[in-house]
């Protein structure tokens, strides 16, 4: 069975659907990784993503008289973007700087992190209501959450900013392995390393 007669069978529009979910997720973690200046890992997806569009794009048109292949694409659009978006923060790839204004735990906050292997910055500070303690620390995202716990635990008013970091260079970061992904994941995403 060609793919002509696949995508003209009654299943066709579910075939548009998941073609655009494969190629709009394909578009959304290309666009990310271009960003982050994986130009090998963007370049493959590109190909990927325009290779299943032709395909998408062109049983669409060809079947713009059934209002389910229309549905199936502009369907697949959206769950490929929300897939794609939900792949990426599952990856969780690249560094954050965090930013943590606090009025009465910045030592404890500060130690806590370190205890913890993040590397942080103190600096003394004064805002509306009195003195305060900034820290900076920037961490691998996928440690995150686990950042933004010891924060809550020392100082749950405190006011926190996340950031993502356009140039690094000096310094260090922790070294915990990433929470997700096996050996073939860190080798695609390489490690970053400050």
């Amino acid at each position: 069975m060609n793919l002509d007669v696949m995508f003209a069978s009654p299943y066709g529009a579910l075939l548009i659907f998941a073609a655009r979910i494969v190629d709009v997720s394909c578009d959304t973690m290309r666009v990310i990784f271009a960003i982050r200046g994986k130009r090998g890992i963007a370049a493959v997806l590109g190909f990927i993503q325009a290779f299943v569009w032709i395909y998408a794009v062109g049983s669409a048109v060809k079947h713009l008289d059934s209002i389910w292949h229309v549905l199936g694409y502009a369907g697949g659009y959206a769950a490929g973007t929300f897939i794609g978006v939900t792949i990426e923060r599952m990856i969780a790839y690249g560094v954050a700087t965090v930013r943590v204004v606090s009025k009465h735990a910045g030592v404890e906050i500060a130690d806590a992190l370190r205890d913890h292997g993040y590397g942080v910055t103190e600096f003394p500070g004064f805002g509306r209501d009195g003195t305060v303690e900034i820290l900076n620390s920037v961490v691998h995202r996928s440690h995150l959450e686990d950042v933004l716990s010891i924060i809550e635990k020392w100082d749950a008013e405190a006011f926190v900013t996340v950031e993502e970091p356009k140039v690094l260079r000096g310094g260090s970061l922790a070294t915990k392995e990433w929470r997700l992904g096996g050996p073939l994941m860190r080798w695609m995403l390489g490690r970053q390393r400050a």
